[in-house]
């Protein structure tokens, strides 16, 4: 199968056959235009990345900034929301993956958070397949025959929205002048070419989600590309609507500066706890007196991530954006009522929290949390589509309050475990080609599976990193227990007889042990598939 490609261009990826239907001229154009004009600037962001997070290694603690005071304190608003995105109390989410896609769309849910990043591993077969999947979904064609059942689209479905991947992530099998392009650049521009006129002669679209900002020059950077996009393609500007996930420490600084940059394409502002804890081990990650407790016990009302919560809620709305609540990962626990009801409990507080506090919408990772999420929010909404109306003047969220890092105990040995296994079961699962992995009960995608390597490493350097039977969590402590675990986790993984997971076990206990700290775990991994 040949495909045309733009001077300067070449795709390493096997075409298979349909690929072409993606891999088209004008979008591998798009591709290469936008790769030009903007991958100067992204390596310029990810170095400051890395600048800044050697200051915070040598103490430096973030603050809001004094540069962008005025946007803080000015009076305005992002541009209005389209009606297909006025009412998103539950938002479900997932991989592109086929079945998935149809199900989600199907669900009852508000909107379906197509994912081509964290619950999906990016291989190439995964991310033009799901290109694929796109096209057939936007235009209600997509269906499937799997196992003697038929899967196809209900006459109303969510409304769908696009998850790109982060800066951080290259795609390895296409090059424009001898340099990779960046993975959110290559998903979001096919997407864009294929599906947005279509979308907007719909009336719903094209919408996206984006992720693992950490400051408001990165969210500039998206909006000059959806400008130009929107020019190359012919389209109004304004036309392209984007959420961003604030799942980090530094970007809950720069909440405002991010909705005023990408005011004219901004949907609101999603708080993406799971990546924000990762990325509070990350930050403060060589501080000796910086320690979180077992991952359980880290929740939502921890005096940190209260403090992010109503800061992103009082944030969006008092510029008109939708505050959208983050994901409750339990999902239902089929073959134990007792357990499940107090899953289904604990979805439901969750739930109850975020509506009662003002946000618009929650996520959920699974269909059959629809229903419960849905009547939590009806509950405070009524049938109002949102609550932007619900200001938070109430709300003073200081910096200190941000950096409150607190549980700090229990340690447990069973927390430490917990860690390991699930660390392992994920990776495995993702070499093996699947991101989104239920295990023990929990979704997992790679932003738990990231709290859960990065707290062991973290564990072994802080003077606190202490078990609560008094030992203290060491490097030789974890690598004997990796033997312990991996059995179990071979036991549990539907393809646990794979060679995946013992390449898993070696990969964490790198990840957990070494000096050197990976910055993300999907950068690695990405090289071995």
């Amino acid at each position: 199968m040949s495909i045309t490609l733009p001077a300067g261009m070449q795709i390493t990826g096997e075409i298979k056959p349909g690929f072409e239907r993606v891999l088209t001229p004008e979008a591998l154009a798009l591709v290469a235009k936008l790769s030009r004009e903007f991958e100067p600037r992204r390596q310029e962001l990810l170095a400051k990345r890395v600048e800044r997070a050697k200051r915070l290694d040598a103490g430096e603690r973030p603050d809001f900034l004094a540069e962008t005071a005025h946007i803080r304190n000015g009076d305005w608003k992002i541009a209005p929301i389209p009606k297909a995105l006025e009412c998103r109390r539950v938002e479900i989410t997932g991989p592109v993956e086929r079945k998935m896609v149809i199900n989600a769309l199907n669900s009852g849910a508000d909107s379906y958070m197509t994912d081509f990043e964290d619950s999906n591993t990016p291989n190439w077969d995964n991310q033009i397949s799901g290109q694929i999947n796109m096209q057939d979904a936007v235009r209600k064609t997509i269906s499937l025959e799997q196992n003697g059942k038929s899967y196809k689209l209900n006459e109303k479905t969510a409304t769908l929205v696009v998850r790109p991947r982060g800066w951080h992530l290259d795609e390895k099998h296409v090059t424009v002048d001898g340099k990779r392009v960046s993975g959110g650049i290559f998903d979001f521009a096919l997407f864009m070419v294929h599906n947005a006129k279509e979308q907007i002669a719909r009336g719903a679209g094209p919408f996206f989600y984006l992720p693992k900002m950490e400051s408001h020059l990165e969210a500039r950077l998206w909006n000059d590309i959806f400008v130009m996009t929107q020019n190359e393609l012919g389209l109004p500007q304004g036309t392209i609507k984007a959420t961003v996930l604030i799942e980090t420490i530094l970007a809950a600084f720069e909440m405002d500066e991010i909705l005023y940059e990408l005011r004219e394409h901004s949907s609101g502002l999603n708080a993406g706890r799971w990546d924000y804890i990762f990325s509070c081990i990350k930050k403060f990650k060589l501080d000796k007196d910086f320690c979180l407790a077992d991952r359980a016990k880290v929740t939502m009302t921890a005096p940190f991530m209260r403090a992010y919560a109503l800061l992103l809620l009082k944030t969006c709305h008092k510029r008109n954006a939708p505050a959208i609540g983050g994901m409750a990962a339990l999902i239902p626990i089929k073959n134990d009522p007792e357990k499940n009801e107090i899953a289904m409990g604990g979805v439901r507080n969750d739930k109850a929290r975020d509506a009662t506090d003002g946000y618009d919408g929650g996520w959920v990772a699974h269909p059959g949390l629809v229903e419960l999420a849905m009547g939590e929010f009806k509950k405070v909404l009524g049938d109002a589509p949102n609550q932007i109306s619900k200001q938070r003047p109430d709300v003073e969220v200081t910096a200190a309050e941000l950096l409150d890092f607190k549980p700090e105990a229990p340690i447990t040995e069973a927390g430490l475990r917990y860690n390991i296994n699930v660390g392992i079961h994920y990776l495995g699962s993702w070499l093996n080609g699947n991101g989104c992995v239920p295990i023990h009960n929990l979704m997992e995608d790679a932003a738990t599976a990231e709290i859960s390597r990065s707290q062991v490493w973290q564990w072994i350097r802080s003077a606190k990193g202490v078990l609560e039977d008094g030992r203290k969590v060491t490097a030789d402590m974890v690598r004997a227990m990796i033997p312990e675990e991996l059995p179990k986790v071979k036991a549990a993984a539907p393809d646990g007889s794979t060679p995946a997971y013992d390449r898993a076990a070696q990969i964490f206990e790198k990840m957990s042990t070494s000096d050197a700290f990976e910055e993300f775990l999907t950068l690695p991994l990405y090289e071995e598939i």
